[in-house]
């Protein structure tokens, strides 16, 4: 993601759409007014809610204050588990207090990311990330909210630690990257898949098959903003009201009216988050 290339223009508008995962303080988002300016833009393209994303403490409590600024805003916290080093005694306490709010709608973003240990300083090495992951399971089952996964080439080691674990009602994995083996364990066990960006970059052949084997009740879809600008505006940055050009581009591969589409997964994340008002 550049912030050198302009933003993308905004999409026409589809709807109802729900952006299952963001990042708005990553976006640019700070204080209430800010937050709304965001969340104005997505809603003005068909997007009536965003889950936005805590990946440290920092954002952890900023996502708790971000969900009270505006009605349309729920959140998840979590370490991100390339921070798992961070998960103190303390850092538990507060993430346990921080997830009891009731418009945090879930645990996340944890699980298990290969890619970045040897190559990022600081990365939390395998171990630690798999007792983070275990300590967030727990969580998530502790308080009755869903589960969402961060899996980066670690799709072996995360579905041991559901295995020995046992997972939460509800499973998410986030930003869904894997092939159509994953895609096929996932449905099977009834774990939500959400499909961002990525999904319409043509290089992307694994995921886009996977995608076709999701079932409309376990489909969601995400910006993960501001990352995975879709196509065609790869590189540039990304916000929630990208979601309706990811949409289309995921209608124009499985054959579907993007309108359907959008009433699907917008069903599938009320559902999966405990929504009412979408």
């Amino acid at each position: 993601m550049s912030r050198n290339r302009p933003a993308p223009p905004a999409p026409e508008p589809l709807a109802p759409l729900i952006d299952a995962h963001t990042h708005l303080d990553a976006c640019g988002a700070g204080d209430a007014d800010s937050i709304r300016t965001i969340v104005d833009r997505a809603e003005a393209v068909g997007v009536r809610a965003v889950v936005t994303i805590a990946d440290d403490l920092e954002s952890a409590r900023w996502v708790t204050d971000a969900v009270d600024a505006d009605p349309r805003v729920y959140g998840a916290v979590a370490l991100h588990p390339t921070r798992a080093d961070a998960l103190t005694d303390e850092a538990k306490a507060i993430i346990e207090r921080l997830a009891e709010h009731p418009r945090v709608v879930a645990v996340g973003e944890t699980g298990m990311d290969m890619y970045w240990p040897g190559k990022l300083e600081g990365c939390a090495d395998p171990v630690t990330q798999r007792d983070a992951f275990a300590w967030h399971i727990d969580l998530a089952k502790r308080i009755g909210k869903p589960l969402m996964i961060h899996n980066r080439d670690a799709d072996a080691d995360v579905l041991d630690v559901l295995r020995a674990e046992g997972a939460p009602d509800t499973v998410i994995f986030h930003c869904f990257s894997s092939d159509a083996a994953m895609a096929r364990t996932c449905v099977a066990n009834g774990w939500m898949l959400s499909l961002s960006g990525s999904v319409s970059f043509r290089n992307a052949t694994a995921l886009r098959e996977a995608a076709s084997l999701i079932p409309a009740q376990q489909m969601l879809v995400e910006t993960d903003a501001p990352f995975l600008t879709p196509h065609p505006y790869r590189g540039a940055p990304n916000e929630p009201y990208c979601l309706p050009y990811t949409v289309r581009a995921l209608g124009e591969l499985l054959g579907k009216p993007a309108e359907d589409l959008a009433q699907e997964t917008t069903s599938a994340a009320a559902r999966a988050y405990g929504l009412t008002s979408c």
